[in-house]
């Protein structure tokens, strides 16, 4: 390999393999030919070959050799120099739930933490709460145990436990030695089920991994035959990331090495001396040896990084690179500006993967994505129509989908494609079944054009699959914007470096709309992902952790440390027979800034020094906008990447073309925005350097369709890829009126406004409870305070603060001016609870106000009785905390920071209560003001993101058409939420309990807080009109605690609830309420006072009122009901946190265990952070089982959660289901209620009841075991 010369005059064959899921591309530079081989086939066709990356093999072999080669023998080595493959093996298997058989060890009460997760449901409409399957099938709890010794400690608190430094420098106490004999017997239970593949995780391992290098050296001494320890891994902090990247590796590598041992099997005994080395997902080549599970995900998609990056940038182009991947069934994106741009942690197949890999954002539009009209508007994806039956010109008998409006449109040519469809595989694609089927669609879409608008004129076929295109664009935009403006590059500022199969097709539609001027399209744009194999260096790794504030001292152990990891690199790389000189490394630290979660890999400084804090400043600064001032910046990983270079693969330069170029044929025609157009088609292999061509126009490069646009130009560059200059004309014009294409793509625009405004927020923000817990929401509304959009974040944040923002419109009127920003809290201004702070910034375009931005996050210390600010006992507002109505944070566009410190840091006098000495008690302001500025900065920073994409947005189109659009979203929701009543109807009226009264239909529900208090709802659904008034009169008076709910919680969980109900995807926004009333008695618990304690009301109570309104649509059974919240803290700190519980049952699904429910999905703080950050051991989180209720649907499973405490601190618990039952429904059993245990020192358990403050001593124990989801439907044994 490399450096090594051997016999390499003999052996001149090299192979570049991308074996993907469907197709194998097999790319070959063969001796004495000054160009190359390429052959494409099915990755699977077993009729023919064993293999596909062998048979392409094998193929050029006997082309180039004249000599025959049988597939029944092994294949000659004697001329191979190399063979380089990236491979979709893993991924699918991943992907299809096909690997090893596999078994989890982890530590004692924690069985079920992989299975918890971050305990968030991936969507947040979904009653069915449907999540990914897990990997293993087998769990062994090891009674083993490391605890962290406390901060500053450095010996054993209480002498009993042996105390040692660990890898990352931080002191830990084995509290429990592994037991290794009680761990056999386990071991060969796993065995004799048949179970050979083992990932082990412990908690800390990262930093003392000796337990699990014990359980390794058992398991395969005792014939496991893969054994993935998360230590070895990946030996960073986290342990359910780290966790699930074992399991991945234990459940694919058996896979991975099974596939390279048949493939390697089909060569001689002189394999030995070709160099064969894998793709891995961080762009590196590394032998078969070690080629393993976790770094596999990628292997395919990062060839073609690498292709376009090595052969693009300085080559063709001076900007930044948009690498833009479409295939069959997604598209992937990735940016290149000098170097490769890596993630440490991605999600695939909805497992989270913590290892080094390039960074690449993958969205569900491809040439198979479906193609659909639906509640209004067009749909493209996320479903695929896969390659069998495929889109209907595959003459299958398959879906529309984007490649049939390619087809239609012209941009696909039949004759240019393989003849391979029809029942003998030999006819063309079928442009007559695909206008046919686009006729059939058209003329749904135009009857209900006509419906809503009599004066619309119909849209042609051509024009809808336009829409379909222009949509399925704005798709793939969408992931572009958040991989450059989300890290603060200007997307324009780039060039977009055009592959795959379909991208070729959109590249200047997709330019275009992001506003960039250049695409390149590479000669080998069909196989880059195959020939960036051979560009790829070979790479080894070398990671560890390391626990220190940055400093001198820190970079002395830092080099120290780096010295050795070094040596272990260059020692991997010399075994693949690289010499020193071939060789080089990088040091790389993990930086991160104190009290924050956000670690950045840092690369050596860019001039040179070794000033890693100044480059770590530098980036934070790029992306987030600001730096911490006051904050440390801490180290936590050190990192050594070692590259051996190989300059394999050589850019060909063609001859400077003669001539003019000539068209194969001018008498296509192909459809774009302005109708269709005479285009010429050239082919791509007959132009020469400098060659120009004007669109429109279609460059032929094998299979691949290259279209050039109107008002574009192509050129052929000297390495013979096309690079075309975008115009900035499509030849559309939008108006306001509405349009079922604009439609989708305003819902995706508007959408991805508040995705980028809660990625600033959570990546701007310090608390934890924002960055890491995710209890924040973002949303954009319209002049009149309406919700327009807003990203999937917190249910009960986002129906309720369109309240918030309307409160604010009419009590500053025409006092708002721009440059204001305010900030409220004050449930009685439209508000939840004190602690959910929400920052509302006005925009302004010529002195009118056009819309609205808004941020609201959970500051976990905002003042009140208790540290948390979530006090179970607190009777009246002023005990909870700050309360504001109504603030100007920025005037004038100055920070306001007096004003606002003077406001949170203010006590209140309890004018109706006393201490027991007589004298009013003073309730403290906030105990963490820096805390909550800093987050109330990062607010501001993500409304100003908003503003910013809002304003690019009217330059592009202009307000009138915006505002218009604004408009026109809402209605689409309200058409969708208007058509679901009228079904709900139709289903409820057949129920005996309902009433009908003419174009009426009505049925009542009720529910029981645990005090007694009753929510009674009516619900009166007019069928014709598809409306629905909710009438509460009978719930209960306010009460005297805080479970009081302003009227947006109710509002909130009523929009909540309709959009789940709906059956489509549509955003939720202000239409979905509008066919709706909500009758709420004044001063009920639903309706207080402003004086009212309201702290549980938005926890727990918006919780209950989910459950009836469910129950009155008999939807579902009720979930638990509760978001159980735990807070404790001293002077000096506080903690939140809420824990997820069971999910009711419904009529064809079971409840699911263990995750958030319905108004909330805030994640769990992972169990390592949580013991780092805080003086606290966690010894069990895991499964409630049997709590989820009995029926033929069973309720999901809650949670127990066991926290020792380990200094004295004050505790809450607030929380519900603790006397009254998750219900069941249709016969279904009640989940299990909850408990809150305390166990005191002296031995004792004493129950807390649902809501209880307590002070507790070191050494004593809390556990919540939370409630189980209701049941659906009697159960088979009744």
């Amino acid at each position: 390999m490399g450096s090594v010369e051997d016999d390499r005059s003999a052996r001149q064959f090299r192979f570049c393999i991308d074996r993907g899921g469907t197709f194998t591309d097999v790319y070959a530079e063969v001796p004495g030919e000054p160009g190359w081989r390429f052959v494409k086939l099915l990755s699977v066709d077993p009729g023919n070959y064993d293999d596909a990356p062998r048979e392409g093999i094998r193929r050029i072999l006997e082309e180039v050799t004249g000599e025959k080669i049988p597939r029944s023998k092994k294949l000659p080595t004697e001329k191979l120099d190399w063979i380089r493959m990236g491979t979709t093996v893993a991924t699918n298997a991943l992907l299809e739930r096909r690997g090893e058989r596999t078994a989890l060890c982890v530590t004692k009460g924690f069985r079920d933490l992989l299975r918890i997760g971050n305990q968030a449901r991936p969507k947040i409409f979904d009653l069915t709460v449907a999540v990914p399957s897990t990997l293993y099938e087998e769990v062994i709890e090891v009674d083993e145990r490391i605890q962290l010794a406390l901060t500053g400690s450095r010996s054993p608190i209480d002498g009993k436990h042996k105390t040692v430094k660990g890898l990352s420098g931080e002191y830990v106490e084995v509290v429990k030695p592994l037991d290794e004999e009680s761990l056999k017997p386990n071991l060969q239970a796993l065995l004799d089920k048949g179970i050979q593949s083992l990932a082990v995780v412990f908690l800390h391992s990262y930093t003392y991994p000796v337990h699990e290098q014990d359980v390794e050296r058992i398991a395969k001494g005792m014939g496991f035959k893969q054994v993935s320890i998360s230590s070895a891994l990946i030996p960073m902090v986290r342990a359910v990331p780290r966790g699930l990247t074992a399991t991945v590796d234990a459940y694919l590598t058996p896979v991975i090495k099974e596939y390279l041992s048949g493939f390697l099997s089909g060569f001689d005994e002189g394999l030995d001396k070709v160099s064969v080395s894998f793709m891995q997902s961080d762009g590196g080549l590394t032998p078969e040896s070690r080629f393993s599970g976790h770094k596999a995900i990628l292997s395919g998609p990062a060839g073609g990084v690498v292709g376009y990056a090595r052969t693009t940038h300085d080559l063709e182009t001076k900007q930044p690179i948009i690498g833009f991947d479409m295939g069959g069934t997604s598209t992937d994106v990735s940016r290149y500006a000098g170097s490769y741009e890596q993630v440490l942690e991605t999600q695939t197949a909805g497992v989270i993967i913590q290892a080094p890999q390039l960074d690449i954002n993958t969205v569900a539009a491809g040439g198979g994505s479906k193609l659909k009209f639906q509640a209004g508007v067009f749909k493209v994806g996320p479903e695929s129509v896969s390659a069998h039956p495929g889109p209907v010109c595959y003459r299958k008998g398959g879906q529309l989908a984007v490649t049939d409006a390619n087809l239609l449109l012209g941009r696909v040519i039949p004759q240019y494609f393989p003849y391979i469809f029809g029942p003998t595989e030999n006819e063309p694609l079928d442009v007559e079944a695909t206008r046919a089927a686009f006729q059939e669609l058209a003329t749904s879409i135009n009857v209900h054009r006509r419906e809503q608008d009599p004066t619309s004129e119909d849209m042609s076929v051509e024009a809808i699959a336009l829409g379909f295109l222009d949509v399925a664009n704005e798709a793939m935009c969408r992931p572009i914007r958040q991989l450059t403006e989300m890290k603060g590059y200007e997307t324009s500022k780039h060039a977009l470096a055009c592959f795959g199969g379909a991208g070729p097709q959109h590249a200047c539609a997709i330019a275009r709309a992001l506003g960039m001027r250049e695409v390149v399209v590479h000669r080998y744009c069909g196989i880059l992902s195959a020939y960036g194999m051979g560009l790829a260096d070979v790479v080894e790794e070398a990671q560890e952790p390391f626990t220190a504030v940055y400093g001198p001292d820190a970079m002395k152990e830092v080099m120290k440390r780096a010295s050795a990891l070094t040596e272990e690199v260059k020692k991997q790389l010399r075994i693949q027979k690289f010499k020193d000189n071939d060789i080089s490394t990088e040091l790389l630290l993990n930086l991160r800034y104190e009290g924050t979660d956000t670690a950045m890999m840092i690369s050596a400084p860019l001039d040179g020094g070794n000033d890693y804090a100044k480059e770590f400043v530098r980036q934070f600064r790029r992306e987030y906008g600001f730096e911490l001032q006051r904050k440390a910046i801490l180290i936590s990983d050190v990192r050594i990447r070692g590259t051996a270079v190989t300059n394999i693969l050589r850019p060909v330069v063609l001859d400077k073309a003669v001539g003019e170029p000539e068209a194969e044929s001018t008498l296509h025609k192909v459809f774009f925005g302005t109708g269709w157009h005479d285009t010429p088609i050239f082919m791509l292999e007959k132009l020469g350097y400098d060659h120009s061509i004007a669109g429109p126009a279609i460059i032929m490069n094998g299979n691949s369709t290259i279209v050039v646009e109107p008002d574009c130009k192509a050129f052929v560059t000297k390495y013979g890829n096309v690079r075309i200059e975008v115009g900035t004309s499509t030849g559309q014009t939008v108006d306001t009126k509405a349009d079922v294409i604009q439609l989708s793509i305003f819902n995706n625009r508007f959408m991805g406004i508040a995705e980028q405004m809660g990625r600033t927020l959570q990546r701007t923000s310090i608390s934890t409870n924002i960055k890491e817990r995710l209890d924040f929401s973002c949303a954009l509304f319209g002049p009149d305070g309406g919700l327009v959009a807003n990203a999937p974040h917190v249910p009960v944040h986002l129906g309720a603060m369109s309240s918030t923002v309307r409160w604010q419109l009419e009590y500053w009127g025409s006092n708002l001016k721009e440059g204001d920003v305010l900030v409220t809290n004050h449930p009685a201004a439209g508000g939840s609870h004190l602690p959910d702070i929400t920052v509302i910034t006005p925009v302004f375009k010529d002195k009118q106000l056009i819309f609205f931005v808004a941020s609201r996050g959970h500051h976990a210390e905002i003042g009140g009785v208790t540290p948390g600010s979530m006090p179970p006992f607190s009777k009246a507002i002023w005990e909870e905390g700050a309360a504001i109505k109504a603030f100007k944070l920025v005037e004038n566009g100055e920070f306001q920071e007096d004003g606002i410190r003077k406001i949170l840091e203010a006590e209140t006098i309890d004018t109706e209560g006393e201490n027991k000495d007589g004298k009013a008690r003073v309730v403290p302001g906030t105990r963490r003001v820096e805390d909550n500025l800093s987050d109330l900065k990062a607010q501001v920073a993500a409304n100003q993101r908003g503003i910013v994409l809002i304003e690019e947005l009217i330059a592009q189109y202009n307000l009138e058409v915006v505002q218009a659009y604004m408009h026109h979203v809402q209605a689409n929701a309200e058409a969708a939420v208007r058509e679901m009543l009228r079904e709900m109807a139709k289903v409820a009226g057949k129920q005996s309990s309902s009433a009908k009264h003419g174009d009426h239909v009505v049925v009542e529900a009720e529910d029981y807080m645990d005090d007694g208090s009753i929510i009674h709802l009516k619900l009166d659904i007019n069928v014709k009109e598809g409306s629905a008034h909710f009438d509460f009169d009978g719930t209960s008076p306010e009460v005297y605690s805080n479970w009081n709910a302003p009227e947006a919680v109710t509002a909130a969980a009523i929009i909540y609830c309709l959009r789940c109900l709906v059956d489509v995807d549509i955003p939720l926004n202000q239409g979905c309420l509008a066919p709706v009333t909500i009758n709420i008695p004044k001063g009920s618990f639903l309706s207080p006072s402003d004086k009212a304690a309201v702290v549980g009301g938005n926890v727990l109570t918006s919780q209950r009122v989910t459950d009836v309104v469910l129950n009155a649509f008999k939807a579902c059974a009720c979930s638990q009901g509760c978001m159980n919240n735990l807070t404790f803290g001293d002077s000096s700190f506080g903690y939140y946190e809420t824990i997820g519980g069971g999910s009711g049952a419904g009529p064809t699904w079971h409840g699911t265990s263990g995750v958030q429910c319905h108004m909330t999905n805030t994640r769990m703080t992972d169990p390592e952070i949580f013991e780092q950050r805080y003086p606290v051991l966690l010894h069990r989180f895991g499964l409630r089982e049997g709590s989820g209720g009995a029926g033929r649907f069973k309720g999901g499973d809650g949670i127990v959660r066991e926290i020792e405490f380990r200094r004295p601190v004050t505790v809450s618990i607030l929380s519900e289901r603790r006397v009254h039952a998750p219900r069941g429904l249709a016969g279904g059993e009640d989940g299990a209620r909850g408990q809150n245990l305390l166990f005191k020192a002296d031995g004792r358990c004493v129950y807390l009841g649902g809501k209880n403050s307590v002070h507790v001593e070191a050494g004593e124990r809390i556990k919540i075991m939370t409630p189980g989801g209701g049941g659906y439907g009697p159960s088979d044994s009744k």
